[in-house]
């Protein structure tokens, strides 16, 4: 196996994983450990922190380390 189809693969499981987790959070209730709450409108994967969203009304996009509850 060659390098670049290693890589390649590796890339699709994180693309995979992403839409996955689009599916699973976009649109549930979240409440996040400074008190911020709402509707997940978007998630994101960021150099830095990983998993990140973005909440319907507020502005910025928070680490998904920061969630306290999601909606059942």
């Amino acid at each position: 196996m060659s390098a670049s189809s290693n890589g390649d693969k590796r890339g699709m499981n994180i693309l995979r994983e992403l839409h996955a987790a689009e599916q699973d959070l976009v649109g549930r209730t979240v409440v996040l450990t400074d008190g911020t709450a709402g509707t997940i409108d978007d998630v994101f994967l960021d150099d830095e922190h990983g998993l990140r969203i973005s909440i319907r009304g507020h502005e910025g996009r928070w680490p998904i380390s920061t969630v306290k509850h999601i909606e059942s």
